[in-house]
């Protein structure tokens, strides 16, 4: 028996199986609305990204024509606003950092929905605001919340699988006809991988056809990161996985029932039992992190503020040394105002260090669910997609340390301004806004 005619004899029982076809045209319509709801998410965020845009120049627009080229720096209203003074200047500047989405999130929304992805840089600001997110017990946990395209592809296509695979050579055995079977093919083995192969090869055809379709509601090609082929090739690697696993099954079973009973477990222990097993042992190991250290930071700006002068000096001149060497220093009536301005960088300073603690955990858990990849195939199948579409637990925390290295530099450009008294016109006020954040 040729394998051409394997081939056409199995498209034959598959046209002939109006269940086989409708779970089949589920799964494409599952995957075309999970497409569609991350083409959605992508639309929105690049589009509120740019009314936020919009929004910040024209307000930016309004301070200039309102106070730097009238000459108007102090408000009637507001008084103790100085335009002209550093402190006020980079405050207003309505500076932002986004995290611009990848095309690629159309195929995994991953982690896009729980983190902000943009972010108001203040002096006061920090990459773990409330605004940025909420605390996470599992970094890297299943997004079963979500029906995208990833939580298709990696829970519907082994039951798509299943369906198309579950009465392979079962149904032969129990009629009795292997061993007509075996007079034309010896090899039984080679008969029933080339009929799962079809079958295989279908499901593949059906994911490269959501893949493409995918691609033209975002500029998958437009990007240069290979998102579009990387997501095929880990895809067909997730199909294999599955399909090796059903052709152990399937090749030592007897009966319909038998396989599809044990097809059936062998899902639900690798798609559910296994990530849940490591999703509670980590929960157990490391409980939620209530970030109370971090909420504490302005207490303990506040108890140094209360506390001896020289203390809060010293402490702001380990941060910034050449604020000795600076003409505001040197002059006692404007110190103690350029003192006061400056504990955003003491405050700053507080945040980081009460931010490591919760960064080491939050590492600890990912090396943790990381360490279980070799028997939780979901999780790294999930991980991997989550990183080609940018949307991983890895890319908001480099997302976070950009915003963190934006209130960095907006703090020590407004401070080394402040203490040399330099006086911020109209384009010293565009560089505080357009020279930090994205």
């Amino acid at each position: 028996m040729k394998n051409l005619q394997i081939f056409l004899l199995e498209w034959k029982h598959f046209i002939r199986s109006p269940f086989k076809i409708i779970a089949l045209a589920l799964f494409i319509i599952a995957g075309m609305y999970g497409l569609h709801q991350g083409a959605n998410l992508y639309q929105k965020q690049i589009a509120e990204i740019e009314t936020i845009r919009n929004a910040a120049q024209e307000q930016r627009q309004e301070i200039i024509d309102d106070h730097y080229r009238t000459g108007v720096i102090v408000p009637e209203d507001t008084p103790w606003v100085d335009y002209s003074s550093p402190f006020w200047g980079a405050y207003m500047s309505n500076a932002y950092h986004f995290k611009a989405p990848s095309p690629a999130m159309i195929y995994s929304i991953g982690q896009a929905e729980q983190y902000g992805f943009y972010k108001k840089i203040t002096f006061f600001a920090s990459p773990y605001d409330a605004d940025m997110a909420e605390e996470i017990a599992n970094p890297e946990r299943l997004q079963i919340g979500t029906l995208d395209f990833s939580f298709v592809l990696l829970f519907l296509s082994p039951l798509v699988l299943l369906v198309l695979l579950y009465n392979l050579k079962s149904m032969e055995t129990e009629k009795g006809i292997i061993p007509l079977i075996e007079v034309q093919m010896p090899a039984k083995n080679t008969w029933l991988f080339l009929r799962m192969l079809f079958y295989v090869s279908l499901l593949l055809i059906a994911i490269l056809i959501l893949l493409t379709y995918g691609a033209g509601l975002a500029p998958v090609f437009d990007s240069a990161d290979h998102s579009f082929a990387q997501t095929a090739i880990y895809a067909a690697l997730y199909v294999a996985f599955w399909s090796a696993i059903y052709f152990l099954i399937l090749r030592n079973g007897k009966s319909i029932l038998g396989n599809t009973l044990q097809m059936s477990a062998a899902y639900l222990l690798f798609a559910f039992i296994i990530p849940a097993a490591v999703h509670q042992s980590l929960s157990i190991r490391q409980p939620a992190n209530l970030m109370t250290g971090f909420i504490d930071v302005r207490d303990q700006l506040n108890d140094l503020r209360d506390g001896p002068d020289s203390l809060y000096a010293a402490r702001l001149i380990d941060l910034y040394p050449e604020v000795v060497n600076t003409p505001v220093y040197q002059d006692s009536f404007k110190l103690a105002l350029a003192m006061n301005y400056s504990g955003s960088m003491i405050m700053n300073d507080f945040n980081k260090a009460s931010i490591q603690p919760i960064e080491a955990e939050n590492e600890a858990k990912n090396d943790f669910i990381e360490s279980t990849f070799w028997f939780n195939p979901v999780s790294f199948f999930q991980n991997r997609l989550n990183a080609i579409a940018q949307t991983h637990y890895d890319d908001y925390q480099a997302y976070r340390s950009a915003i963190q290295s934006s209130i960095d530099q907006q703090i020590q450009m407004m401070v080394k301004d402040l203490w040399n008294e330099v006086q911020v016109d109209e384009e010293k006020y565009l560089e505080y806004a357009t020279g930090i954040g994205k």
